[in-house]
């Protein structure tokens, strides 16, 4: 199991999901309240020229009324909502665009449910070997469930800000930068995995806010300035050991071919200290870094 996967998210349960609320569409609303504003008026004007009371009183009531639906409208864009309290009660979430009506004296507060971005900052931490690195990530995600992210946490924005800046800490201390181990997971060597474990603790974090992480990406990722010229270093003598070596192994095999083939052929008959001089020199054109001189032997193979 990965260090990352013994650090469980412990985070509360949400108190509150999101529900609709009693909601209807705007446009018969808007036309009543036409109607009852004309008819109130028109009654009002009635009652004055006569001097009849009670229709200016009817006027008066039709005029309260409407006043009353028309504090119901309201105008939702595409990729917003409405979360929609009565006395401080939750009573549910509108997310249908258009020009809707929900019961007056309700207090509706706008929420974005589009797609977002956040870069975080780079972080400067210690890798698991101890090495300081610094990394970056830019996290995409939305809001999923409008009523955790209103009652759950102050600023689900700011949350969803802090939670990801932890989790890219979380995950940079938990990998070393590089590994010498083939089953052993690395920052730069393993970045889809790394980049995986980072989208799923980052959901674990923000799971309670009401948000939904669509993806998450490591932008920045490298040694600190302090120790980037030895690390630099350390690579490319790790690289140049693993050419080495690949060098190596393939001049071997083809010593090996070559005495195989003159043995098979019966060109010369070289006894075991005149295979290994020819072994010795063989290897050294093979594996040296520069072109080699030739020797011209006139003499004997003993001499």
């Amino acid at each position: 199991m990965d260090k990352v996967d013994e650090v469980a998210v412990a985070m509360p349960a949400p108190q509150v999901n999101e529900r609709r609320p009693l909601s209807m569409s705007g446009w018969p609303i808007l036309g009543l309240v036409l109607l009852l504003t004309v008819a109130g008026i028109l009654l009002i004007k009635q009652a004055a020229a006569g001097d009849t009371s009670p229709l200016i009183a009817v006027g008066v009531v039709l005029l309260v009324v409407a006043l009353l639906l028309l504090s119901g409208m309201m105008a939702i864009a595409p990729g917003e909502a409405r979360v929609v309290q009565l006395l401080g009660r939750y009573l549910g979430t509108v997310r249908t665009d258009g020009l809707r009506w929900v019961l007056p004296f309700t207090q509706r507060r706008r929420i974005s449910t589009r797609i977002r971005n956040h870069e975080t900052d780079v972080a400067k931490v210690n890798d698991a070997d101890g090495n300081p690195i610094e990394m970056a990530a830019v996290v995409v995600w939305q809001v999923e469930d409008t009523a955790k992210a209103v009652f759950e946490v102050d600023d689900f924005a700011e949350f969803v800000a802090i939670q990801t800046e932890t989790a890219v800490r979380h995950i940079a201390g938990s990998y070393p930068y590089d590994s010498h181990d083939d089953d052993q997971l690395s920052l730069r060597d393993n970045a889809d995995e790394i980049t995986g474990k980072l989208s799923a603790e980052i959901s674990a974090r923000v799971l309670s806010a009401g948000v939904r992480v669509i993806e998450s990406r490591v932008t920045r990722l490298s040694y600190a300035p302090e120790i980037a010229q030895a690390m630099l270093r350390r690579q490319q003598a790790g690289a140049i050991v693993a050419a080495r070596k690949q060098i190596v192994e393939g001049a071997v095999g083809m010593v090996e071919a070559a005495l195989h083939r003159l043995d098979a052929a019966d060109v010369v008959d070289l006894d075991d200290e005149r295979k290994a001089t020819m072994v010795s020199n063989l290897l050294v054109v093979l594996c040296g870094d520069r072109d080699v001189q030739p020797v011209v032997n006139t003499g004997s193979l003993y001499q």
